[in-house]
C-alpha cells in the first residue's frame, strides 16, 4: 500500500472511530440539558449549566447545536417523534376505530406519565412567550394532533357531534392526569385512558 493511500486509509479510520463518539455526546447533551430544562425551565437554564452536566466547555455546546433555542427544539422533536411512533404502533393494532382510538389515548397517556419533567417540554403553553419558537414547537405537535383528528374523523358519533370538541376533551383530560396522578391509587394507566375515551362514546356500557 502506497504512503498517501495508507494515510487516507487511517484518516477514515480516525473519522469513523470519530462519529460514533460525537454521537454519543450529542445524545448525552440532549438527555441531560432536557432533564434541567424541564426542572428548571428554559430561561433557567443557562448553556453553562448543561455544559456543567455534561462536563463539556461552554463554548463546546456550539458544536453539536448553534443555540439554546436549537437545543429544546431537538429535544422537542426527539420526544414528539418518540409519541408518533408509540401511539402508531397501537393503533395498528386495533380492529374497530374505537378500539383504535382506546389504544391511542392509553399509549398518549403511557407516553406522558412515563416522560417524567419532560411533560412539561411538551405542554403547549412551555414557550408561549416566545412566538418564533413556540410556532416551531407547535409544528412538531401538529403531526401528532393529525393522528387523533383521523381517529376522530373515523369513530361513529351522532351527526350533531362536535368531533373536535370531543378530540380537545379526550386530549385535555389525558394532558391533566399527570398533574394528579399517583401509582398509589392502584388505577392503572390503561384504566383511565380506557374510561376517558368511553366516557365520550354514545353506545358505551
Amino acid at each position: 500500500m502506497a504512503p498517501q493511500q495508507a494515510r487516507a486509509r487511517a484518516q477514515d479510520e480516525t473519522q469513523t472511530q470519530q462519529r460514533p463518539r460525537r454521537r454519543n455526546k450529542r445524545e448525552d447533551v440532549l438527555r441531560k440539558a432536557s432533564a434541567l430544562i424541564a426542572r428548571h425551565g428554559f430561561d433557567g437554564t443557562s448553556m453553562r449549566d448543561i455544559a456543567a452536566a455534561v462536563d463539556m466547555l461552554p463554548g463546546s455546546l456550539y458544536y453539536h447545536f448553534p443555540s439554546k433555542e436549537d437545543m429544546l427544539l431537538a429535544i422537542h422533536e426527539r420526544v414528539v417523534t418518540d409519541m408518533i411512533a408509540d401511539t402508531e404502533a397501537a393503533i395498528a393494532k386495533g380492529t374497530t376505530p374505537w378500539d383504535r382510538l382506546e389504544r391511542a389515548a392509553v399509549a398518549h397517556l403511557k407516553a406522558l406519565l412515563g416522560s417524567g419533567n419532560l411533560v412539561t417540554i411538551i405542554s403547549p403553553n412551555f414557550a408561549e412567550d416566545r412566538e418564533e419558537l413556540n410556532q416551531k414547537l407547535k409544528a412538531h405537535r401538529r403531526e401528532y394532533e393529525e393522528i387523533f383528528k383521523r381517529l376522530f374523523e373515523d369513530i361513529d358519533l351522532p351527526d350533531d357531534a362536535d368531533r373536535r370538541l370531543l378530540r380537545l376533551q379526550l386530549l385535555g383530560a389525558l394532558n391533566w392526569v399527570p398533574v394528579w396522578y399517583s401509582k398509589k391509587r392502584g388505577t392503572s394507566p390503561e384504566k383511565i385512558a380506557t374510561s376517558f375515551v368511553r366516557a365520550i362514546r354514545p353506545d358505551a356500557a
